[in-house]
C-alpha cells in the first residue's frame, strides 16, 4: 500500500541556520531529509510512520571531503560515490571506499550519504563497522551549539542515538592513524551486489613482533546496534600471533548477540563471524 503524498510535509532550507532554526522551533516535530534512499522506500510501501522533514539535500555546509595533517573531515552529504573517489580515501580509508562500493547499486551510491547511513542507525549498514574501527568521530550541531561525539557509543540501542531532536550531523571525522596497519573488511549476503548485509566486518591490527601490539573489531548485523568488539579486542591484545584463533572466537561468540531475522539465522550469523575473525587472524600470521 502506497503512502499518500499529500499527508507529508518537506520544508526547503536555504542554508544551515534556516535548517538549525527550523529543528529548534519545534524540537522532533520535523527530521532530516537528505538523499533519500532509505526513506523513500519505507514511503513506497506506505510504511513511512513520520509525517514532517526538512530537506537538508542541497545544503553546501555539509557537503566536501578536507584532509589536514591530523585527520579527515567529511561531511555528512557526502556520497557513496564520492567516498570512493577520494584519492585519500582510497589510500588510508580503503574499507570505508569498500564498504561505499557494496551499498546498493550505482543509483544508490550516488545518492546515498554516509550521513544517511548512519543516521538511519540500521545495525545491518555497510558503513558502520569501519568507522567504528576507525575511532570516527561524529559533529552534532543545533542553532545554539555544536559538539564532537565519539561514533563508539552514538548508538545506544535499536534505531536509537545520542542525538538530541534539534541536532543535525553536520560532519564524520577520521583520525589519520592507519599508517602500518593491517586492515580487513567483509560483508556476507545473499547475493554479491544489492544486498542487505547478513553479517558485516570490519577489522584493523598492528603487531610488535611475534605479538599482537593493538587490534579493532567491529560488526554490524549480530546485535540491535552496529558493535565495537571491546572485550574480543582486549582478550587479544598483547598475545602472541600464532596463539590468537580459539582465544579470538571464545571471546567473539561471547559478544555478538545475533537474531533470527527474514534474512537469516542467529547460529548462521555467529559462525560467519567466527569464520570472518579467524580469516582475519590467520592473514595476520601469514603476514608477521
Amino acid at each position: 500500500m502506497r503512502a499518500y503524498l499529500p499527508s507529508y510535509n518537506l520544508l526547503t532550507p536555504q542554508n544551515l541556520p534556516d535548517a538549525l532554526d527550523l529543528l529548534a522551533r519545534d524540537p522532533g516535530v520535523y527530521k532530516p531529509f537528505a538523499g533519500g534512499t532509505d526513506l523513500m522506500v519505507l514511503l513506497e510501501a506506505g510504511k513511512l510512520s513520520h509525517k514532517n522533514y526538512i530537506n537538508i539535500w542541497n545544503l553546501k555546509e555539509l557537503r566536501g571531503i578536507e584532509a589536514v595533517d591530523y585527520h579527515v573531515t567529511i561531511g555528512a552529504l557526502t556520497t557513496y560515490t564520492e567516498i570512493q573517489a577520494h584519492p585519500v580515501l582510497r589510500a588510508e580509508f580503503p574499507m570505508l571506499c569498500q564498504a561505499a562500493s557494496e551499498t546498493g547499486g550505482l543509483a544508490i551510491q550516488n545518492r546515498g550519504t554516509l550521513g544517511g547511513n548512519i543516521a538511519n542507525a540500521s545495525p545491518a549498514a555497510d558503513s558502520p563497522p569501519a568507522l567504528l574501527v576507525y575511532d570516527a568521530e561524529l559533529e552534532l550541531v543545533s542553532a545554539t551549539s555544536s559538539r564532537w561525539v565519539a561514533y563508539h557509543g552514538f548508538h545506544t540501542g535499536y534505531k536509537q542515538m545520542n542525538i538530541q531532536p534539534q541536532e543535525l550531523l553536520t560532519r564524520i571525522r577520521l583520525p589519520r592513524s592507519t599508517k602500518n596497519l593491517k586492515q580487513y573488511y567483509r560483508k556476507v549476503g545473499t547475493r554479491k551486489a544489492q544486498a542487505i548485509s547478513k553479517v558485516c566486518f570490519a577489522a584493523t591490527a598492528s603487531t610488535d613482533g611475534e605479538r599482537l601490539a593493538d587490534i579493532r573489531i567491529a560488526l554490524g548485523s549480530v546485535a540491535p546496534i552496529p558493535i565495537r568488539c571491546v572485550s574480543t579486542e582486549a582478550a587479544l591484545r598483547g598475545q602472541q600471533i600464532d596463539q590468537l584463533g580459539e582465544l579470538g572466537k571464545a571471546a567473539l561468540v561471547r559478544e555478538i548477540v545475533p537474531i533470527d531475522d527474514i534474512r537469516s539465522t542467529a547460529n548462521y550469523r555467529i559462525r560467519v563471524g567466527l569464520n570472518l575473525l579467524g580469516d582475519f587472524l590467520s592473514r595476520l600470521r601469514s603476514s608477521s
